[in-house]
């Protein structure tokens, strides 16, 4: 167990005694709830490492953490106690803090589905009874608003399931999202029509458009992209869209990096991408940009600037 920086003697005992498996045991069978001790095959009990705290929490606990098998088979229980002096009002979201950090190191360890984690805590400050609540819900501004976000299924935007039409009226995100629909399915040439008419609105320009059209280019399949903008470009009547248009597919076209790009899509080559950065920025291309278009680190086209 990893002691806690600010270790006092009860820390040390409670640990010490808790640590040992029978007596953290005979703990868990008086004080766990029934519908829980039901749960709980005890002769699995195993005492756990406590490097499943993260980090940023080890200051604050002096837990012991022990993993068992349920009493219905395969599966896997943890069983945490932690120990405090002092009351905290926010105590019920450490728990469940540490509950995540020891699910989270179990899928670590290989195992492909989440275990229950009981948070247990022991407490014998000077302030009594013990004043906050340990349901965790009960630590947020709106609780009620927070039962229901948190015991129900989370929002799921699944742009697969939506038809482009329905797309074509999503404002400004809508490019955005036909895109990301379509462009590992078939050739964008299928999409000029559409993409056409979604700059048509006017709802995107500027530095969204370049990000858009950057993204397009490197993870859309077409076989000559400075041609395919250039269409596009020809067709839109906004005079900074058909630029910045233009502009990219002039970037594309020198130096070969059109087929650099093809190439590096197909072979993942970080030379052949470095090269085509360097390139980029030479023609005065946004860094950001050319990190968004070849797929490199931002600290890796920094590097490249100089």
């Amino acid at each position: 167990m990893h002691a806690s920086s600010s270790s006092t003697p009860h820390d040390a005992v409670f640990r010490k005694l808790l640590s040992h498996a029978e007596t953290a045991r005979d703990f868990f069978e008086i004080h766990l709830p029934e519908r829980l001790l039901a749960l709980c095959d005890f002769t699995t009990l195993h005492l756990e490492s406590g490097s499943f705290v993260e980090d940023d929490l080890r200051y604050c606990y002096s837990d012991v953490l022990y993993s068992l098998k349920t009493t219905s088979g395969d599966g896997y229980i943890y069983a945490l106690i932690e120990h405090q002096s002092s009351p905290d009002r926010n105590m019920a979201f450490r728990l469940m803090r540490y509950a995540i950090a020891a699910m989270q190191r179990h899928l670590d360890k290989g195992h492909s589905v989440l275990p229950l984690v009981i948070p247990v805590l022991f407490y014998h400050g000077r302030v009594t009874p013990y004043p906050w609540s340990l349901r965790w819900l009960d630590t947020f501004q709106l609780p009620q608003q927070a039962e229901g976000l948190y015991t129900d299924a989370f929002p799921l935007v699944d742009i697969t399931q939506i038809p482009d039409a329905e797309i074509a009226r999503h404002r400004r995100i809508a490019m955005l999202e036909l895109l990301q629909k379509h462009v590992r399915q078939r050739d964008m040439l299928e999409f000029q029509e559409q993409l056409v008419s979604l700059l048509a609105l006017g709802y995107t320009g500027g530095v969204q458009l370049k990000a858009l059209l950057h993204y397009l280019v490197l993870a859309g399949f077409t076989a000559d992209p400075a041609t395919f903008l250039d269409a596009i470009a020809n067709r839109t009547t906004d005079h900074q869209q058909k630029e910045v248009l233009m502009n990219i597919a002039q970037y594309l076209r020198e130096e070969g990096l059109t087929k650099g790009l093809a190439q590096g899509r197909a072979e993942g080559v970080q030379q052949e991408a470095l090269r085509i950065a360097k390139v980029m920025l030479e023609k005065g291309m946004e860094p950001d940009i050319v990190a968004t278009l070849t797929g490199l680190p931002a600290d890796v086209v920094e590097k490249a600037r100089h």
